[in-house]
């Protein structure tokens, strides 16, 4: 494990990032992250951010923006950040790589490797990397408790929460729990042999080419510090917790390209078989055969038709969001000093509408039917319908009741400034599918239409909604 007496110099030429990255951005698209992290800081107070971005599989960007600490006055993308439990995702990994050595099986119960826990016969260890084991969370809250001043060890956390009764009986129910991922360092170690950060040295690191710091080692003039605000008060600096307290829970601290080699080898299924990759990101079902979308470590969701792969972390002083694109092999890293505003979360969603591919969508020869639109939705707003503009089902659609909650809620809106397509019309169940943004002097709303083909196709469905 490195120290943080390490020179800064010597921390900056380890992780210089490349000096030429493949299939570099389109400059527009380089002025427009740009644009949007510098309005980022600007708007919230954010001290710094630090973004990497992967397309095609292969690192294309990496920039740092802002102030990372009072003795770094500018952040650089050599600077590693607490990435805290977007590391849940390298523990994950590495327990499958033990259970390929034949060293353990997911399916164990905890019991085997950690007798003394109480309950530990009905938990399986896949329930601690998916939440899912019914151990009471250790650190629900998003600030610091007063236990952690003190330095403390994994099994001092395990005997003070995760000797309580369950919280549920496992597999019933999803609850975050950084005690669950405590316990499943202690069996990674128990399993492997060694410490767990020689294993994720060993099997995770060195074959990335990677150089992480534990978190607790980058509490130091030389590396990024954390901030904090209470409410609108000023951005202050932020007391670290104390040693121990992400112990296996979310212990890495790297840079934003490191965190996008590992994304890269998620996205061309490399370090850990396919297999592999493909359980970790398999949302898990409970007893009642729902899910919220979390594997192993992470979360998969579709969103706008595109399956993401992400996860977020959370460390005192600091925020970070890792999402992976796997089938567009697209990811998008956001790492921040400070543990308020959400930065990290709007940044990707702005990195991504501007690296992702655009969605191909065939021409079917329809219009945007923008000023048809805006004509029908002024004549609902008044409380009229012009019945040869809609078919059957959308006269019967717009009954007396609807008519008036539609006149009735719309009218007082005042003016429309502006209606907008959302997206290339489509075609469905033999009509034509738009999507408008509305936009009002105070209020931005969604319209869905549906229409027969041409110019003067009927509306078939016209509906308003938030």
């Amino acid at each position: 494990m490195r120290r943080n007496s390490l020179a800064l110099a010597a921390l900056a030429l380890v992780l210089q990032p490349a000096a030429a990255l493949a299939q570099p951005l389109a400059t527009e698209q380089v002025v427009r992250i740009d644009t949007a992290a510098r309005e980022a800081l600007e708007t919230t107070g954010i001290p710094s951010v630090q973004v990497a971005v992967v397309r095609d599989g292969e690192l294309v960007y990496t920039k740092a923006w802002g102030k990372a600490s009072e003795t770094i006055p500018e952040a650089t993308p050599a600077l590693p950040y607490q990435i805290a439990s977007n590391s849940k995702q390298f523990l994950a990994a590495l327990l499958l790589m033990l259970e390929n050595d034949g060293k353990l099986d997911l399916d164990d119960k905890v019991s085997k490797w950690l007798p003394e826990l109480p309950g530990g016969e009905r938990i399986a260890v896949r329930q601690l990397l998916s939440h899912t084991s019914g151990l009471q969370d250790f650190w629900p809250q998003d600030y610091s408790f007063q236990a952690m001043e003190q330095p403390v060890e994994p099994m001092d956390i395990v005997r003070r929460w995760g000797f309580k009764p369950l919280d549920y009986e496992p597999g019933t129910r999803w609850q975050y729990s950084n005690t669950g991922y405590v316990v499943a360092g202690i069996i990674a170690e128990r399993a492997g042999g060694a410490p767990l950060w020689k294993q994720f040295e060993e099997r995770i690191f060195n074959p990335l080419g990677i150089r992480p710091y534990a978190i607790d080692d980058t509490n130091g003039a030389a590396f990024p510090q954390g901030y904090h605000r209470n409410a609108l008060g000023p951005v202050r600096p932020a007391k670290p917790a104390a040693h121990g307290w992400l112990w296996a829970a979310g212990e890495l601290s790297m840079t934003a390209e490191e965190l996008a080699e590992w994304d890269i080898a998620r996205i061309n299924r490399t370090l850990l078989p396919k297999e592999d990759w493909e359980e970790m990101e398999r949302p898990v079902r409970l007893a009642d055969g729902t899910s919220n979308g979390y594997g192993l470590g992470v979360y998969t969701r579709t969103v706008n038709g595109r399956r993401a792969v992400n996860h977020g972390g959370e460390s005192v002083g600091f925020l970070s969001q890792n999402t992976v694109w796997v089938d567009d092999r697209v990811a998008v890293v956001v790492l921040t000093n400070g543990d308020f505003a959400g930065v990290q979360e709007d940044l990707t969603d702005k990195i991504a509408a501007i690296v992702l591919p655009k969605a191909q969508q065939a021409d079917i020869g329809e219009t945007g039917r923008e000023a048809d639109a805006r004509a029908t939705l002024a004549a609902l707003r008044a409380g009229k319908l012009d019945p040869a503009k809609f078919t059957d089902n959308a006269r019967y659609y717009f009954s007396a009741e609807t008519l008036g909650d539609y006149s009735q809620s719309l009218a007082p809106l005042g003016t429309l400034t502006a209606i907008e397509i959302l997206r290339p019309p489509r075609l469905r169940g033999g009509f034509v599918n738009r999507v408008y943004k509305l936009k009002f002097a105070k209020k931005e709303l969604t319209l869905i239409t549906y229409a027969e083909p041409g110019a003067q196709g009927r509306w078939e469905q016209f509906i308003v909604t938030p």
